[in-house]
């Protein structure tokens, strides 16, 4: 239901906006004289609004033709680790943790090992890995739904930690500051990986809450505090290295485990003498067809968000904010790398062409540049990630995943503004 409001009020306020730009365009000088103005005001608004409406559905069946053979790919390794017993290896590794924060799940359910997999992609930066290993466990997760339509516990849960982003190495952020000419592209790596870690924690208490799952159990504070003990041990680590030997490091870890893992995959389903190849194939099916699944969700949720983009409503939220910030007197220079952290929750490629654009504009260095690295490094592609995921199983009722993602997103984006102050202002 959620996400249903989320999609009407885009296209209600990208009209309500572009009528405020018509009209801002016809009594310009009227509307000057009592301090109004509504940005490059003209008679183009509803022409760019229609246009971003052709233009995102074809980005959207771009990305659905890119993910046929992502998702191919991975849910075909995913099938050997099944048939081979990694994925049971994994769901022991992670059981006592797991069947704290999703009890509803059968002892040794193997949607506990494919969220492992996921989580763990994430946090190594491997977008392209982590999207077919996520929808793999939403379709588990699906088996033990009771409900066809309506999100389950377990499913939100996995879904808000997952949208929370928890990032140790963020690979493609490092890169795309060394291309805009950055002079140590890696030194937004400690604020990215604090700003996730504060959102994944807000994320878990939020739906905890909702859930009525106790943290403060011994296993969950086990499982948090090593995990909190490995992430310092990791900085204090990279800390002794150089920028350059940093973003080397990070490379080959997140790569090297992502290869190793397949490797290792296919190494145990020969020792059990699976046939590897079928196993592979069977898949490889199953990832084509959840890919064709998702193309009217994803359709719809980035049509809706083009329209909001070209509506201009963006760029108004942007300079309300700016006029807000001055009237309390408080610094202002993080206002310039706000449209990447709105931008965030809706596209991802939306968020990674306003980083860029920041960095054009007021350089790669300057705060503004690195405050929107962090924030494009800091949490997930929300609504793309909860259109993508919950439209593979057919859910549309969300009950309190938006609201607790997005506590989450919120949480992210104010811990990076904090800690860009703390590291560069």
């Amino acid at each position: 239901m959620a996400l249903n409001y989320i999609f009407i009020g885009f296209f209600l306020i990208a009209f309500a906006v572009a009528i405020l730009r018509v009209v801002g365009y016809f009594f310009r000088d009227f509307l000057l004289n009592y301090g109004f103005q509504f940005g490059d005001a003209d008679l183009n608004v509803f022409h760019a609004i229609v246009q971003s409406t052709f233009d995102m559905t074809e980005t959207s069946i771009s990305i659905v033709i890119y993910l046929i053979g992502i998702m191919a790919l991975w849910l075909g390794i995913m099938k050997i680790g099944e048939h081979g017993g990694a994925i049971n290896i994994l769901s022991r590794l992670v059981a006592p943790f797991f069947r704290k924060l999703f009890p509803e799940l059968p002892k040794d359910h193997p949607a506990m090992g494919s969220m492992m997999m996921n989580f763990s992609a994430n946090m190594l930066g491997l977008d392209n890995a982590a999207t077919p290993l996520g929808l793999k466990a939403m379709n588990e997760l699906q088996e033990t739904n009771a409900s066809n339509d309506t999100a389950s516990n377990a499913q939100i849960m996995f879904l808000v930690l997952n949208t929370s982003g928890l990032t140790l190495i963020p690979v493609s952020v490092m890169a795309l500051r060394a291309a805009g000419g950055a002079a140590q592209p890696s030194d937004v790596f400690l604020p990215i990986l604090l700003a996730t870690f504060f959102a994944t924690l807000a994320g878990l208490i939020s739906v905890s809450i909702y859930q009525k799952i106790n943290l403060l159990n011994k296993v969950v504070l086990a499982y948090l505090g090593s995990l909190t003990l490995a992430i310092c041990l990791f900085i204090w680590w990279l800390t002794s290295l150089s920028p350059d030997q940093v973003s080397k490091v990070s490379s080959l870890i997140g790569n090297g485990v992502l290869f190793t893992v397949i490797v290792a995959f296919i190494g145990l389903a020969l020792k059990r003498k699976v046939n590897v190849y079928e196993s592979f194939i069977e898949g490889a099916k199953e990832g084509f067809t959840v890919a064709v699944k998702i193309i009217p969700y994803l359709v719809g949720m980035l049509v809706a968000i083009g329209v909001f983009r070209a509506s201009g409503a963006l760029d108004i939220l942007i300079e309300g904010l700016r006029a807000t910030v001055a009237l309390t007197g408080l610094n202002a220079d993080f206002v310039d790398a706000m449209p990447t952290a709105f931008m965030k929750p809706l596209s991802g490629s939306g968020a990674r062409g306003m980083m860029v654009e920041t960095m054009n504009t007021f350089g790669a260095d300057s705060f503004a540049g690195k405050l929107s690295s962090v924030f494009q490094g800091s949490t997930e592609t929300t609504f793309y990630t909860l259109a993508v995921y919950f439209g593979a199983v057919n859910i549309t009722r969300t009950r309190y995943t938006v609201v607790c993602g997005l506590i989450a997103d919120a949480v992210g984006i104010i811990a990076a503004i904090l800690i860009a102050y703390l590291f560069f202002h």
